[in-house]
């Protein structure tokens, strides 16, 4: 072969950036800028999307509608994906105690689900659930967090009882339709939120915040690790945290392109990603 090189002239390193992909350089270039694969460089935060509130909820039901997902079924896959970037920011070692406080909607729903995986995940959650919504799925998550011997409070704790008894809050009260101010209802848990000392991991918005503006007052909830569920909301743009994490590795890519999300890549077989 060597000899057959050298009467061409041709070197064996062309022949081989001319027969191998890996090393061609055109071919590498798409590569790098095909998104389905991962190269492990974090994406330019400045194309990534954030949406409005009519742009999130547009996007759900498009999910829904054009996609055939079920509510279920996203808030499964939605709720792990917060389970996993609980997990990386707050090891079970250190943090195993978690009080899951859930709202009445599709962000409570979340909620649920990941405090079922947390139990599987050497964590010991504890659900506050102050107002359960009255809906098969609803109930159904329940009934799985029950008989998974996941124990709930019924009472908000206090701002003291929590420092003592647990390591970290999950927030999952208010989702993207939230609009200000909060009802009387869930005022106890987010004052505990807005007081606490604890490390907060929200999911997809603050609680309390507003979905396109951020925080309303001073007071509000300051959270450690945001939890962006699909692609980010406005809101995400305040966020002051030290962790980001997108979750909901399901948006296909023609959704992906219609709304330009400009999502970034989920390396290897993870179920969230750093922002």
């Amino acid at each position: 072969m060597s000899l057959i090189c050298r009467q061409l002239g041709v070197s064996l390193r062309a022949i081989t950036c001319i027969t191998h992909p890996l090393v061609w350089p055109e071919k590498a270039k798409k590569l790098r800028e095909n998104k389905r694969f991962y190269t492990g460089n974090k994406m330019d935060s400045k194309d990534l999307k954030y949406l409005n509130q009519k742009e999130a909820i547009d996007v759900d039901q498009e999910l829904f509608t054009e996609y055939k997902f079920s509510v279920d079924q996203l808030m499964e896959l939605a709720g792990l994906s917060c389970a996993h970037a609980v997990a990386k920011c707050f090891a079970a070692v250190k943090h195993p105690r978690i009080l899951v406080c859930c709202g009445p909607g599709n962000n409570g729903g979340d909620g649920l689900v990941a405090a079922r995986h947390l139990s599987l995940m050497g964590y010991t959650p504890t659900i506050y659930y102050p107002k359960p919504t009255p809906k098969p799925l609803f109930e159904s998550l329940s009934h799985q967090c029950r008989l998974m011997e996941i124990p709930s409070v019924a009472e908000c704790p206090s701002v003291a009882s929590a420092s003592c008894s647990y390591d970290l809050i999950l927030d999952a009260l208010f989702g993207f339709s939230f609009k200000p101010p909060v009802r009387a209802d869930f005022a106890a848990v987010v004052e505990l939120l807005q007081q606490t000392k604890l490390p907060i991991a929200s999911v997809d918005i603050p609680s309390g915040w507003d979905v396109e503006k951020g925080k309303v007052g001073e007071c509000d909830v300051e959270p450690s690790l945001l939890i962006s569920l699909t692609a980010p909301k406005l809101c995400a743009r305040q966020f002051r945290g030290e962790h980001h994490y997108l979750g909901g590795r399901f948006v296909p890519p023609a959704l992906q392109r219609k709304y330009e999300l400009n999502l970034p890549v989920y390396p290897g077989n993870e179920l969230c990603v750093k922002l």
